[in-house]
């Protein structure tokens, strides 16, 4: 999935990843995607219901092309 801007919350736990996701989103114009690579476990409900919060829309998530224990998710800003 192709995507405008990265963000990198590997190793850092809830609510570090959803915080730093909400102010890179603020940088980014509507419709344009954010892929935040975590490992929080809880970040698996933490984005989604951020998503559903904010007004943003998850529009994939990816577990299994990246190293081992983390998570891409591709946050569209709403």
């Amino acid at each position: 999935m192709t995507y405008d801007d990265d963000l990198d919350a590997i190793g850092l736990l809830c609510p570090l990843p959803v915080l730093k996701a909400r102010k890179r989103l603020k940088s980014l114009e509507p419709g344009q995607i954010l892929r935040l690579q975590a490992t929080d476990p809880a970040a698996v409900i933490d984005v989604p219901h951020f998503c559903a919060e904010q007004g943003h829309e998850l529009v994939g998530q990816d577990e299994t092309s990246g190293p081992v224990g983390v998570t891409f998710y591709f946050i569209k800003h709403g």
